[in-house]
């Protein structure tokens, strides 16, 4: 994704420790299964199959089963996986124009079949993901290869359409969209992969663990994978429970029938630091929580109107009272620990006069009723987010309140996880535009590339850019970041964005992302990277 990986935060805070004594056996609680990881995820996955994951959850699961060219360690520095090096112009892997990429594959990684994991199956996944007949949330970055050469099963060899700076932090590694590899020999004959068996019952996998069985409604069970390159893992069985209250899944943990609660929103904070013998793992990640504006709504598409919203948002307060200090309140959407961050950039200052101002120039003017009206309109607007996250139920009423404040009725609408981030293909709401206001969490990649997000050509579902906004200026500043490999030239790219970004407002940031994940104090090897707490998943054990 970019020639030196963003270094990356990531420490661990120990809240409690063990609280009864005599309670250990062979180096473990009574209550803890050896070798078996119970999980408690937000949502059940849609699919398997990790060419269509749309979610951290689809995400955080398929990584346990399948494995991408690179990865990240705990800092964000890039690290070999089925690749056996990391490309760069200094051993050879990027050309000295930045067109052609090569890799090398190791030659250890098989299928769960026995069949080796070649060139083939990278360039066949490549395919599926630039097939328009499947249901992938994001092209970004695989549409920039011009083609693939496979001199033999081992080699690759990339050929760029362009210059594309984060490119190796990008294809088949952790961007924002982290795809895996998917077995050619299994999923070649199919002209989509949409609805075939595999999306329901991987037969194969190359990581760590393999597929045994998809309980509906319950839980996901995974078996150790004895093959993995590797080397065995520390886990024999992993059963993902699919627990969308997330006061049912502190209580799980509470009561230890759970080692693990996935992501835990930040508003089950307090009752997490008082569970025994669990611990909390913060993990700083490129990612913001904030709400997108609909730029495809025609009132949204008036700059004033957005900046009136912004203004009309006390970001400070929305992080008091929802983080309990936990978090930092974002300028934009790069965070304060990446290299492209400029901290000359100010968002726009909480002032409900000065939105109010704001709209009555853009023609909405206050009536009797308390809103405001424009052509014997009201302005009223849809807020949606989901179900499952009481951050965003409680989020949601606060935003609610404070548009209300200025005129503007806001209309809350609430759905399943999985439906609000699914493919445009598959109805989702988010990447089908059907919303005027969406508050969610957001998180990137090891590179500070967002173009996937803001520019003209990434509109679902070629990428993110689920507020349809399109800036030729940004356009401009974006081309500048992606097509230069030398750092200072693309830092100084990222400042423009960023300003860019407090001008027009396509999006409301309100506090960087510093990750929660509970567990158990029995499971060892926990060390999430940037992008995906599962990354190292063969090294897990408890």
């Amino acid at each position: 994704m970019k020639a030196a990986a963003a270094a990356s935060l990531v420490f661990t805070v120990w809240l409690s420790g063990c609280t009864k004594s005599g309670a250990f056996a062979g180096g473990r609680h009574a209550w803890t299964q050896p070798g078996v990881l119970r999980i408690a995820v937000t949502e059940e996955p849609k699919n398997l199959d990790p060419l269509l994951a749309g979610t951290t959850v689809e995400i955080f699961i398929d990584r346990l089963m399948f494995e991408p060219l690179l990865s990240a360690d705990p800092r964000g520095n890039t690290v070999p996986m089925l690749a056996a090096m990391v490309p760069a112009q200094g051993n050879g892997g990027i050309s000295a124009d930045g067109l052609t990429i090569r890799y090398s594959l190791r030659r250890d990684a098989y299928w769960s079949d026995g069949v080796p994991v070649t060139a083939r199956d990278v360039i066949w996944s490549w395919h599926a993901i630039e097939n328009e007949n499947n249901d992938v949330v994001s092209r970004h970055g695989y549409d920039d290869v011009r083609s693939i050469e496979a001199p033999d099963v081992r080699t690759l060899i990339v050929h760029l359409k362009r210059r594309f700076s984060p490119f190796v932090n990008t294809f088949f590694a952790e961007s924002d969209q982290p795809y895996e590899i998917v077995p050619a020999h299994l999923l070649a004959r199919y002209p989509d992969i949409n609805h075939v068996p595999f999306d329901a019952a991987p037969a194969v996998s190359d990581g760590p663990f393999r597929f045994v069985r998809w309980q509906r409604g319950d839980r996901l069970v995974l078996q150790a994978n004895r093959a993995f390159f590797e080397g065995r893992p520390g886990l024999d069985r992993v059963e993902i429970e699919f627990v969308p209250n997330e006061d049912t899944a502190v209580n799980l943990l509470r009561t230890h029938a759970i080692d693990y609660i996935q992501q835990p929103s930040i508003q089950t904070y307090p009752a997490l630091r008082t569970v025994p013998a669990a611990r909390i793992v913060w993990v700083n990640v490129n990612g913001f929580e904030g709400m997108e504006l609909n730029l495809s709504h025609p009132d949204l598409a008036d700059r004033r109107v957005r900046m009136a919203i912004a203004a009309a948002l006390d970001k400070a307060g929305f992080t008091r009272q929802l983080t309990y200090g936990q978090e930092t309140i974002a300028t934009e959407d790069l965070p304060d620990w990446i290299w492209a961050f400029d901290p000359s950039v100010k968002p726009v200052p909480f002032d409900p006069g000065a939105a109010s101002a704001l709209l009555a120039r853009a023609g909405w003017i206050a009536a009797p009723d308390g809103f405001v009206h424009k052509n014997g309109r009201r302005l009223v607007l849809l807020l949606a987010t989901d179900t499952e996250t009481a951050t965003h139920r409680s989020e949601s009423l606060l935003v609610q309140a404070a548009l209300r404040r200025i005129g503007i009725e806001v209309v809350v609408k609430y759905y399943p996880l999985d439906l609000l981030y699914a493919p445009q293909g598959m109805g989702g709401i988010q990447h089908g535009g059907k919303f005027d206001l969406l508050l969610y969490g957001w998180y990137a990649g090891i590179d500070p590339d967002n173009s996937s997000q803001l520019t003209c050509d990434n509109f679902p579902p070629h990428g993110y850019n689920d507020p349809r906004y399109c800036s030729a200026v940004m356009d401009a500043a974006q081309a500048l970041a992606l097509s230069h490999y030398d750092r200072a030239t693309r830092k100084a790219a990222y400042s423009r964005i960023e300003h860019l970004l407090s001008i027009d407002n396509p999006i409301v940031f309100f506090w960087w992302q510093r990750e929660q994940e509970a567990i158990s104090v029995d499971f060892h090897g926990f060390d999430p990277n940037p992008v995906t707490e599962s990354w190292n998943a063969w090294q897990w054990k408890i």
